[in-house]
């Protein structure tokens, strides 16, 4: 997913360089892993390390420990399902990768129309209305914190609200991406043209006669929370979807961090601008640059609409929408986004007197027309692995070629019911490979992708594993309600996700664990998103070493 998400950032971040105009006419007064010998796991070892994206294990550890209410819990449970003393490994990386994530969303929005045209105008107040330049500095940076509050108070509330685990099991509700799908439509064809999106403007009019009748602190603070009204229709669909992906990394600190690292890219051109004028001279004017981008942006939004109704669409079995018939859809928005950049087809707000395309634009076109062409083979089942952490997983596939051309194997599992692969190891003698998965999971579809389907990987789990695929959004109802103390549960991915919470103290996927016939953990670790194949060779090494000491 962040490979695909910094091709589209480098869509927009190069569209500037090719407007025709790069000065800005306002006023301003100046006042490593250990590789493992795979003979040992009775393979051949054949992949490679994904050098492209490798998020390690965090060295940080914790000793998890039991509440009381997790001891009354386990007191209720047959023995495989009792809770595992494990070491909780900190998600350094991960809260990492999520700020970056939140800083590049913030780059997108910082070039929409909504905010670049802001920053000369807004830089230029603060310094005709300060008597001198250090004050207009003060009032700047004070500006760039008060927006960074801004959006930092928006993810703790999100957290504290919902929590993480709720907004994990509501970023995989079939309704809610239904309605994400459907706000995705519509932000889409407002960046196109359609129409006009915006907050009520009684607002925008309150808040600002509010900052223009008080002074200091507050008359800044009231200021940023104008922009962050006005800019509402161009952030409103980025910050929709960084909420989301940070909910469902399962970590307590992501909306926040995510939002921090959305402000303050957000923030710091108004700093930067107010402490250097004169750079605002050679930054590039507003103009029909930002309608382009403004564009590409409904394209990227609306493709990212389809994963959410692919979400929908998996969770509830509705099969409207098959890895086919998504593919076909991005190769054609793709194709219409570089047509649209070669100025074939244009749209409403585009000036119908610029039909030259510039450099910059022919090179972004060339990109998504190839990005196009390369989809097209996945339409008969070619991997497309750049896109298979959001299209559908490969057993949508109504047809495909090359499996039955080659007879490939592809990861499945032997069962997705925990308590059938207890009965299973007991009889083949092998240890559990465990897969908390989901069926809207974008890094579970990536590790299958990526590691998973490894040829040496395949090839172990199989030979010496039983493998469950436990999916935590599977709305199956049970046969009868699975209780526990009060509580109650009544769909399958319910059962799944209370299992991977109680007994190994996680919430969030892809999550893979090794236990033995009685549940008890093999090996000193368990294993999440890391597409390091190596490693992940490593951890069922640990695994399988584990188990045949205990036999």
């Amino acid at each position: 997913m962040k490979k695909l998400f910094l091709l589209l950032l480098l869509f927009v971040i190069t569209l500037p360089i090719g407007a025709h105009q790069l000065e800005m006419n306002v006023p301003v007064t100046t006042s490593s892993t250990e590789v493992v010998d795979s003979a040992s796991l009775g393979t051949n070892a054949t992949g490679q390390a994904d050098n492209d994206t490798k998020a390690k294990p965090a060295t940080n550890k914790k000793k998890r420990v039991l509440t009381e209410e997790e001891k009354k819990i386990d007191a209720e449970l047959p023995a495989t399902w009792r809770a595992v003393e494990i070491d909780d490994k900190e998600t350094a990386d991960t809260i990492w990768g999520i700020f970056v994530l939140g800083f590049g969303g913030g780059l997108l929005a910082l070039l929409t129309p909504c905010v670049w045209p802001i920053i000369p105008m807004t830089v230029s107040f603060f310094l005709k209305r300060s008597k001198e330049r250090k004050q207009a500095i003060r009032e700047a940076i004070m500006y760039g914190i008060s927006i960074i509050v801004i959006y930092l108070v928006l993810g703790l509330v999100v957290t504290s609200v919902f929590g993480a685990a709720a907004l994990n099991e509501l970023a995989t509700n079939a309704w809610f991406n239904v309605f994400f799908f459907l706000m995705l439509l519509v932000f889409g064809a407002s960046f196109l043209g359609g129409f006009e999106l915006k907050l009520p403007s009684s607002w925008t009019n309150k808040v600002d006669s509010k900052a223009s009748s008080t002074t200091g602190v507050l008359s800044v603070f009231l200021m940023a929370f104008t922009l962050a009204l006005v800019s509402f229709s161009c952030t409103g669909p980025i910050i929709g979807f960084l909420l989301v992906e940070t909910a469902t990394s399962g970590d307590i600190l992501a909306p926040a961090v995510g939002m921090f690292g959305f402000a303050l890219a957000l923030a710091l051109p108004f700093t930067i601008f107010a402490m250097f004028p004169s750079l605002l001279k050679k930054a590039p004017r507003s103009g029909g640059w930002m309608n382009t981008i403004k564009v590409v942006l409904g394209f990227v939004e609306i493709a990212f609409a389809l994963k959410f109704l692919s979400v929908a669409d998996l969770t509830q079995g509705w099969g409207i929408l098959d890895r086919e018939t998504f593919l076909a859809l991005w190769i054609i928005l793709f194709t219409l986004l570089g047509l649209y950049l070669l100025k074939i087809i244009r749209f409403p707000h585009d000036d119908p007197e610029d039909k030259r395309t510039g450099v910059t634009s022919f090179f972004v076109a060339l990109v998504s027309l190839s990005f196009a062409v390369y989809m097209i083979p996945g339409l008969w089942g070619a991997p497309c692995k750049a896109v298979s952490a959001f299209a559908p997983p490969m057993w949508t596939q109504d047809f495909n070629i090359y499996e039955i051309a080659s007879d490939k194997e592809i990861f499945e599992a032997d069962t997705d019911d925990y308590d059938k692969a207890i009965e299973m190891s007991r009889t083949e003698g092998k240890p559990i490979f465990l897969d908390f998965t989901g069926h809207g999971c974008v890094n579970c579809r990536q590790m299958e992708a990526d590691v998973l389907n490894d040829k040496s990987v395949l090839k172990t789990l199989g030979n010496n594993f039983v493998i469950a695929s436990l999916y935590v959004d599977d709305r199956t109802e049970l046969t009868d309600p699975f209780c526990v103390l009060d509580e109650e549960y009544y769909e399958v991915g319910e059962k799944w996700s209370f299992l991977q919470k109680h007994k190994f103290g996680a919430a969030a996927q892809p999550f893979y664990v090794i236990v033995d016939s009685e549940g008890k953990l093999m090996g000193k670790r368990t294993f999440s998103f890391n597409t390091d194949i190596e490693d992940f060779k490593k951890f069922l090494n640990e695994g399988l070493e584990a188990f045949n000491e205990k036999e």
